[in-house]
């Protein structure tokens, strides 16, 4: 029966994937259901040989304007070439006190482990690419880190990182993304993977940076099925995981305004970062894990 499971671990909704194992078997199961189906799309850059011209952006090197077509049609383009290094990634992991936390005890990860195991694909899947990837786990500070690595043996050193990371308490993913900004490196890949219960405030204004640095950016709003529905439970006590407040409540009279406040802070996130040309893909932890890579393919195949 798990044979079986592993053959078909990218249909797998979370409670079955509990039944293969660790997260590195997890992981690579799951990407083997994709890693069939991906097809290579070449990736520019600014080196080897010529590829193709794109209109000129705010920010680009204007050393590889290509004046001769300027002079021919009065617009400015940009040579691109076939870049010779590979993407360089970082998945920046939400470990706060919120996310490890689910809404029931059966069938339901929290929406750590749920964020673990996409951070595992995540990784292994870029790495099969020929990319580099590293992981950077935050809470109320950076608790872990590691260089982006593209071999299978650093693969491995990051799902020991990302399996044995304690949660933290509070959040700040805004310090995270700072420390990616503030490495200087050359354009890449930067994947948030959140409840977003964050400073909204702090946390765009970085991801609006990164892009501006050039970045493409990817956010993965993880969101617990109670989160998005409050259950009608009658009274109840609601405790945040992060600072331990209580409130009592009757959760028959929240649940209209709960649920227009859910949907205009989804609504909210979604805006900001389609703004910024962000990538916004919220997820919640009773979906097949396999949705949430099919989204990041999609996204992946629209890059370069």
């Amino acid at each position: 029966m798990i044979d079986d499971k592993r053959n078909r671990a990218h249909l797998l909704d979370p409670a079955e994937l509990d039944a293969l194992g660790g997260l590195e078997l997890v992981a690579r199961a799951v990407v083997t259901g994709f890693i069939s189906g991906l097809h290579s799309s070449p990736r520019r850059g600014f080196s080897v040989e010529f590829a193709e011209h794109r209109a000129l952006r705010p920010g680009d090197d204007l050393r590889f304007v290509d004046w001769k077509m300027y002079g021919r049609s009065d617009r400015f383009f940009l040579k691109q070439y076939e870049e010779e290094t590979n993407l360089s990634a970082h998945v920046c992991l939400d470990v706060s006190g919120s996310m490890d936390w689910r809404s029931r005890e059966e069938g339901l990860s929290t929406k750590l482990e749920y964020a673990r195991r996409l951070a595992a694909s995540l990784t292994l899947l870029l790495i099969r690419q020929g990319d580099l990837a590293g992981v950077i786990c935050f809470a109320e500070r950076v608790l872990s880190r590691s260089p982006a690595r593209g071999t299978l043996a650093h693969w491995t050193e990051l799902v020991r990182q990302l399996a044995y990371q304690p949660p933290g308490q509070q959040t700040a993913a805004e310090r995270a993304l700072e420390e990616v900004a503030a490495r200087g490196q050359r354009r890449g890949l930067v994947i948030l993977v959140s409840d977003l219960l964050v400073d909204e405030a702090a946390t765009q204004r970085m991801l609006s940076k990164l892009r501006h640095q050039g970045n493409e950016v990817l956010v993965f709003h993880i969101l617990d099925p109670g989160e998005l529905e409050l259950p009608s439970v009658g009274d109840a006590v609601f405790v945040d995981p992060e600072s331990g407040d209580e409130i009592g409540v009757r959760s028959a009279e929240l649940r209209s305004d709960y649920r227009e406040t859910v949907r205009s802070a989804m609504d909210g996130w979604r805006r900001v970062c389609g703004a910024q040309q962000i990538d916004y893909h919220p997820i919640a932890t009773d979906q097949p894990l396999a949705l949430s890579l099919s989204e990041y393919l999609h996204t992946r195949s629209r890059l370069g």
